[in-house]
């Protein structure tokens, strides 16, 4: 109706209704239906050093626009940082390379956490 009303047409408003309506720009665009889902299982608190390691990629920018990364293996009992590698690319060589350094000092874990990122 504002069109209408708004452009100066001289038309009937039942006309601009009939019309509305034929080209079916009345009908309601109903909202997508919601997925529930289930709550996360907390996490468990780690009883002893080398029960639960956390491993995660980073990445950051420098000034020039070069990409840094980071590969971090952390134990979750005692918040200690078992590697911290850093380098403009981490081939899975040296993530691997890294993992049986820290084995052969650590000892091997009973459980890894590692997030689902983009990285």
């Amino acid at each position: 109706m504002f069109l209408r009303n708004s452009k100066g047409f001289h038309w009937n408003h039942m006309r601009a209704h009939r019309i509305y309506h034929d080209l079916e720009l009345n009908l309601r665009i109903k909202p997508g239906k919601r997925i529930k889902r289930d709550k996360p299982e907390p996490l468990s608190v780690p009883s002893a050093i080398n029960h639960a390691w956390s491993m995660d990629f980073m990445s950051d920018s420098l000034k020039d626009g070069r990409s840094v990364r980071t590969f971090n293996v952390i134990d979750d009992f005692n918040q200690e940082y078992l590697t911290i590698d850093v380098d403009f690319s981490l081939p899975t060589q040296r993530v691997i390379r890294s993992w049986e350094r820290n084995i052969e000092w650590r000892g091997k874990p009973s459980a890894l956490r590692c997030d689902n990122g983009p990285e």
